[in-house]
């Protein structure tokens, strides 16, 4: 897809591109499916979560349909490159990967289920690809807003990771970094809600089949 590297890798600083102090491009003011506002600030008593899994389109579809969710946008995260284009990101010298952001309401949806939609909605040990979509864009990784978020992540990475061992999975690859290190860039407007607008669109998004442990009692009581 566009100018992507033969072999997947990171980019040092000096390799990225250098981007722009501004967005290249507007992003819509509201949610096609839920009818709420894309951009912040959100109502007080929210909370953020930005999680990359693969290609952004399908795996938005995982959380926008989720009880308790307010909002989703897809967006760029985790590279060096500001305010990139999807072009460059899917050139590899950005070093951002393709992200969902989910705004919630903690008090109908836990972070736990957010994150059990997360792990079982991909394969995360397959590192830069996701299936039959390869580059650095599709890697997996948690961007966490809060040392709550970032412990409750990696608890269940090594909690999905022992299920996953058991099954015969590799080594899980994903990243779990705080957000405040790693700014998110909304993506362009045709990116958002895609499977919305286009129900018959492509969507790379596929899980191992492994339940992960992590807020299964919660997943089970507001299923």
């Amino acid at each position: 897809m566009f100018l992507s590297r033969r072999t997947p890798q990171l980019p040092t600083p000096e390799e990225a591109l250098k981007g722009r102090p501004e967005p290249a491009f507007e992003v819509p003011s509201q949610h096609t499916v839920l009818g709420t506002p894309l951009l912040g600030p959100y109502p007080q008593g929210l909370e953020t979560a930005d999680f990359g899994l693969g290609c952004f389109w399908g795996a938005e579809r995982k959380f926008w349909q989720l009880p308790g969710v307010w909002t989703t946008l897809v967006g760029y995260q985790g590279g060096t490159t500001p305010n990139p284009t999807y072009e460059e990101t899917c050139s590899g010298l950005t070093g951002h990967t393709e992200v969902v952001r989910v705004v919630y309401d903690p008090s109908v949806v836990s972070y736990e289920r957010l994150l059990k939609v997360f792990w079982e909605a991909h394969d995360p040990t397959q590192g830069f690809r996701q299936g039959n979509d390869v580059g650095t864009q599709y890697r997996s990784a948690v961007f966490t807003h809060s040392p709550e978020q970032t412990a409750t992540a990696r608890a269940s990475r090594e909690a999905y990771q022992r299920v996953l061992t058991g099954s015969g999975y590799g080594q899980i690859t994903t990243e779990v970094v705080p957000a405040d290190d790693r700014p998110f860039y909304p993506a362009e407007g045709y990116h958002q809600q895609y499977l919305d607008k286009n129900p018959a669109g492509y969507c790379g998004i596929g899980g191992t089949g492994v339940s992960c442990p992590i807020g299964v009692a919660q997943a089970d009581d507001r299923a």
